[in-house]
């Protein structure tokens, strides 16, 4: 029955979903936009995908950090794992305040292994999402670190943090005083995307920071902001945070002007 009133709403959709105003708005976002239904319903098709997507978003979160499945790429960086306060999963979503911290051991690692007043400092944080951390990460730090290394800048020690909060910028700037601190953490999944990244960003980060002393980029992703792009803009923005001493609220990203032919593909 379900697939007969599929195939009716096929037919009924079909002028729409042939339209070229439902194709240009369906390029140019990952919403679920004019899908058509089937009586007051989604279609089985939508009802199956949206499903698959919340089952995703939900594994990207409950996911723990395993630097052995990125393959060769922890030994390459030489990455270690510190932790936060929180003690595992379900602590660590109950009491974000837990994970803007570093738990003692990891405190007294950090300033062991790390050389301090690094100019750009890179740091990878599980956040809400592992599945984004290891989709994205492995293939964004190697242009971070050549951009970094081209513009003549020191880079410190990369490293990884379970349970990470956001807030844990202010610590790494207490502890390693870097002129730019960078922490790529995976975002809160959604029924788009399970594998969306964020990099925040804060100039000379300390204990009394909070949200308006940083910077952000987000949606680094397949169908987002791409990898290329994602690195330029990092290094573009630590480089405005470098030369105005500053960072947050009072630091505009200064976007590059998009070139005349993607103005016209878009069009």
């Amino acid at each position: 029955m379900a697939a007969e009133n599929d195939k009716q709403g096929d037919k009924l959709a079909q002028p729409y979903d042939l339209s070229e105003i439902v194709r240009k708005a369906r390029a140019q976002t990952p919403a679920r936009l004019l899908t058509g239904r089937s009586g007051a319903a989604y279609r089985t098709k939508t009802q199956l995908e949206l499903r698959e997507a919340h089952a995703a978003a939900r594994d990207a979160v409950r996911a723990e950090l395993n630097l052995f499945t990125t393959g060769d790429f922890a030994q390459k960086w030489n990455l270690f794992e510190t932790a936060s306060q929180a003690r595992n999963k379900n602590e660590y979503l109950l009491r974000p305040d837990l994970g803007r911290h570093f738990n003692v051991e990891s405190n007294a690692e950090i300033r062991k292994r790390c050389l301090a007043k690094r100019d750009l400092q890179v740091v990878i944080g599980d956040g809400l999402s592992v599945t984004a951390v290891s989709a994205q990460v492995p293939r964004l730090l190697p242009p971070l670190c050549e951009g970094a290394k081209n513009r003549g800048w020191s880079f410190g020690e990369v490293f990884v943090i379970r349970y990470c909060r956001v807030g844990i910028l202010n610590e790494i700037g207490e502890s390693l005083a870097p002129r730019v601190a960078v922490l790529l953490i995976g975002e809160r999944p959604g029924l788009a995307t399970a594998e969306s990244l964020s990099a925040y960003m804060a100039y000379r980060p300390k204990a009394e920071d909070t949200d308006a002393n940083r910077n952000l980029i987000s949606n680094i992703h397949a169908r987002g902001v791409s990898i290329e792009q994602a690195a330029n803009r990092i290094l573009n923005l630590a480089a405005s945070m470098m030369k105005t001493c500053t960072s947050g609220y009072q630091l505009r990203e200064e976007l590059p002007a998009v070139a005349q032919h993607e103005i016209d593909r878009q069009s």
